[in-house]
């Protein structure tokens, strides 16, 4: 049966550089697929040429006949629509049901009237995905849908999708939504594609092995090529035939090596850390605060000790700025009181980024417009260096601001607020825009640092990874701090609330999904399993021993030349630690989320 969309050798030059050079992409029926990349990489130019919406300079683009396409932009375009049903509507065909458009809009805790240019971001968003879902097409391609939805609709969208039966190509950075919606992986790195017929959780040790491989083959090449300039300066004989051929495949080799595009490098991601701040960051006591009528913040109290790093979760217009402004100070209670700790120094990320100024250049922005240095950790550092750290080419130096994508202010706002000192860090949404494998050293970073941290986030799995404990919004005002990360409070809060407290507007109309807390609770460990909840810490610990050796066995930058083989079975034996680590350590938390599912039930 053929594809509903066959993308086959697409090329696309932009800006002077091939954004994509010989890309492919093909869905069928059904067909559920994560397109990742970095930032940059042409994961929404492709996505815009599988919607028509952009033609490639060369290529074959086939989509089968009478196949309904619909395609979520990360910015949607109202035009003149009046209504954000007028909007939904406007998108749907003559055989499609119009009343599917209401129930949409509903579930997404819209009536229908809103004008859209009144509209939040989050709001924008939930109107785009109800005109894109409406139709319930036989292929969907959504480009970062969760951008601006709070947890309960990211998990309304992870549930409605799954209940599709259309294909389904998924751009997001969210790894909890690629990992439960997505069956296999397409991966676009240096404008090719290469595709997993596996689920996302593979897609980390599947690539690092990739590029591995890459690094290996690119050694071989480099010696090979030292061979033959060898033979071509003391190995000449009269056998012409012969060495014309060698001279043609050296010339071969040296133009491999040179058109060789290696991966983009990584974020260099190191906080300025300042003196300690006291013990006790900040305290709350009997917190109160409203607007108009509204309630937010109702009777909070919680104390924040140095090293912590507290999430705070809720469905968009919760409170939680207004919560994170209270803690740090900026906004004061009406009643109730904050003490703060001593010797703080605060940086903040805001989500809007509206701290920068588009007018100013990258440069001015990092060096605050004077001269060509950054401070950084106490010491100077020439601006076009520190902007390397951050994967900005130099002659991005004099680029404004306004014109930079969104990963890139992301990035920009991440390497003003390291560069100053800290010792408690505000994070407002901080993982918008930003691609996995930054936010994979966003998480390092923040492990590493060694003051306080206050996020605000709807990325369940960087909540996991990062946070102490979870402060949630029970609606009403009311806000409880709990053990651990997202998935902890889930946990702790059973099927007591939702998975985070509504606005009244969308507390009725947004359908509650089932959480793993909400499953029938096992009585009693098995002895296999207690067995391997105590013997996994140990072979964990094992594994990163393990892998310590090999590294330092390939720190040896001479270790290829002398001995490939070696270099080979340590690189293979490296990869195959960090996936049996990987494994163990999944296993391990997911025993001991578990255990104390069974331990909380047994107090109660």
């Amino acid at each position: 049966m053929p594809p509903l969309l066959h993308l086959q050798d697409i090329h696309l030059t932009l800006g002077g550089g091939p954004l994509l050079d010989g890309a492919e992409l093909a869905v069928g029926a059904g067909d559920r697929l994560c397109l990742v990349g970095r930032n940059g990489s042409g994961k929404s130019t492709l996505l815009k040429i599988a919607a028509n919406l952009l033609q490639p300079q060369e290529g074959t683009v086939f989509r089968q006949p009478g196949t309904t396409i619909r395609y979520l932009p990360q910015e949607p375009d109202f035009g003149a629509a009046v209504s954000t049903l007028a909007y939904v509507e406007a998108g749907l065909g003559p055989a499609d049901d119009p009343h599917r458009a209401v129930a949409l809009l509903r579930a997404l805790g819209l009536t229908g009237e809103e004008h859209p240019a009144q509209l939040s971001g989050g709001e924008a968003r939930r109107a785009a995905l109800a005109r894109t879902l409406a139709p319930a097409p036989d292929l969907l391609l959504l480009d970062e849908p969760t951008n601006h939805l709070d947890l309960p609709a990211i998990e309304w969208l992870e549930a409605e999708l799954a209940s599709l039966r259309s294909g389904l190509v998924l751009i997001s950075h969210d790894r909890r939504l690629l990992e439960r919606v997505g069956r296999e992986v397409v991966w676009l790195d240096r404008g090719r594609t290469q595709r997993m017929e596996r689920g996302f959780a593979h897609f980390e040790a599947w690539r690092d092995q990739i590029l591995a491989e890459e690094e290996t083959t690119q050694h071989k090449l480099a010696r090979q090529i030292v061979r033959e300039e060898h033979w071509m300066r003391y190995g000449v004989t009269a056998r012409r035939k012969r060495n014309v051929r060698r001279v043609s495949e050296l010339a071969a080799l040296r133009e491999a090596k040179r058109t060789f595009v290696r991966a983009q490098g990584n974020v260099r991601l190191e906080a300025s850390e300042s003196g300690g701040s006291g013990k006790l960051v900040a305290v709350a006591e009997g917190v109160t605060k409203s607007y108009g009528d509204r309630v937010i913040v109702r009777d909070f109290s919680a104390r924040i000790i140095r090293g912590d790093r507290v999430g705070i979760v809720g469905a968009n217009g919760a409170g939680k700025t207004t919560l994170l402004s209270l803690l740090t100070g900026t906004l004061q209670p009406d009643s109730g009181e904050i003490k703060l700790g001593t010797n703080l120094q605060t940086v903040s990320l805001d989500q809007t980024r509206a701290s920068l100024d588009p007018d100013r250049t990258l440069a001015d922005t990092l060096t605050g417009g004077g001269g060509d240095q950054v401070s950084v950790r106490g010491e100077k550092r020439h601006v076009i260096g520190y902007m390397k750290d951050f994967l900005f080419r130099p002659e991005q130096a004099r680029t404004r601001v306004g014109v930079l994508s969104g990963g890139e202010r992301g990035r920009l706002m991440l390497a003003v607020a390291l560069a100053k000192p800290s010792n408690l860090m505000v994070l407002d949404e901080p993982t918008n825009d930003l691609d996995l494998e930054t936010l994979d050293l966003l998480q390092e970073m923040l492990g590493e640092y060694q003051g306080t941290v206050l996020l605000v986030s709807h990325d369940r799995d960087f909540l996991d990874r990062v946070v102490t404990s979870t402060i949630a919004s029970e609606g009403d005002g009311r806000w409880v701090e709990y053990a651990g990360g997202y998935s902890d409070m889930l946990v702790q809060r059973g099927d007591a609330a939702p998975v985070a407290a509504k606005t009244s507007r969308t507390r009725a109309a947004l359908p509650q999904t089932t959480s793993a807390a909400a499953k029938p609770v096992a009585r009693k460990l098995s002895f296999k399993d207690q067995h391997a909840l105590k013997s996994l810490p140990a072979e964990m610990e094992a594994l990163h021993r393990r892998m310590e050796k090999h590294h330092a066995v390939l720190a040896d930058a001479g270790l290829f030349a002398r001995d490939p083989k070696r270099f080979a079975a340590v690189s293979e034996a490296l990869a195959g630690d960090a996936a049996a680590l990987q494994a163990a350590e999944e296993r391990w938390l997911e025993l001991e989320m578990l255990r104390e599912e069974i331990e909380g039930s047994a107090s109660f």
